[in-house]
């Protein structure tokens, strides 16, 4: 099986990309990505598209809500869009997957809110198709609170959900959840076809458990990919479908391009990346 792709989540620069694209994504090329994850993309596609264009950068993926009227961030609200301008715009940048990144927790607490976040991202799928593009999921640790039986809430969206629908496992946000990021890897099969290379030391508890308290980015104690407690070499090993091994800071330790490049060489040098 071919190695992902390395890719870099642009929320991890947010304030940085809006500021300079062009100049943002060179730094990046000079890292040494060809393919970035796009983030808040919805209202400017032309201007992303030409910054691309310009830099040679991709983006095949990016983040956007599909399953709820406003993204929820550590940092505040973003309203949404309907899925069809979504759609639109990732086709206009040249996306091939849109992934939803957050439902409320709430709605993870029961089998019918499960239920409910599986039938609208299936629905979802069959209006992404008509613009050419596919759906799929990015998880934080509010999915595995809750157990039906001997599932977690997250497994039974999985199980839920149709083949078609693809998954993107955030592996420091699923260790926080209580989960054997590198076994739960290996489960998910040929529906992962990304992980959220993040490292750091695991929150000791779940923030959005019952125990947990409000919380910030700001209060993560993250760090360079290989230097925290997330196995990330064993679960990049545990599956071989996986197309894109995206590096991801909620909260970067330094100077932001410098923990990106610490990312890629952690990947690069490891050889899980082509």
């Amino acid at each position: 099986m071919a190695l992902p792709l390395a890719s870099v989540q642009l929320y991890s620069l947010a304030s940085e990309f809006s500021t300079d694209m062009h100049g943002s994504l060179e730094r990046l090329a000079a890292i040494g990505f060809t393919t970035v994850e796009a983030f808040d993309f919805v209202g400017r596609p032309a201007e992303i598209r030409a910054a691309f264009d310009a830099t040679g950068i991709a983006a095949s993926t990016g983040h956007a809500p599909l399953l709820s009227d406003e993204l929820w961030t550590p940092d505040g609200a973003i309203p949404t869009p309907k899925p069809e301008i979504v759609f639109e715009a990732a086709a206009a940048i040249g996306m091939t997957t849109v992934f939803d990144p957050f439902v409320a927790p709430e709605r993870w607490l029961t089998e019918d809110g499960v239920a409910d976040i599986a039938d609208r991202l299936n629905r979802a799928a069959d209006v992404a198709a008509t613009f050419g593009l596919s759906v799929g999921y990015h998880n934080h640790a509010q999915e595995f609170v809750a157990s039906f039986g001997d599932q977690t809430a997250y497994e039974r969206f999985i199980e839920l959900t149709d083949e078609r629908v693809q998954i993107e496992l955030d592996l420091f946000w699923a260790q926080t959840g209580g989960q054997d990021v590198t076994a739960l890897t290996a489960r998910l099969g040929d529906r992962l076809t990304a992980v959220h290379v993040k490292d750091g030391i695991i929150p000791a508890v779940n923030p959005w458990g019952p125990e947990g308290a409000s919380f910030s980015s700001d209060s993560l104690d993250q760090r360079h990919p290989g230097t925290g407690d997330v196995p990330l070499a064993d679960a990049l090993r545990a599956n071989d479908n996986i197309k894109y091994a995206v590096i991801e800071y909620d909260h970067a330790p330094g100077d932001v391009f410098e923990d990106i490049a610490a990312g890629f060489t952690f990947l690069q040098g490891g050889g899980f990346v082509a």
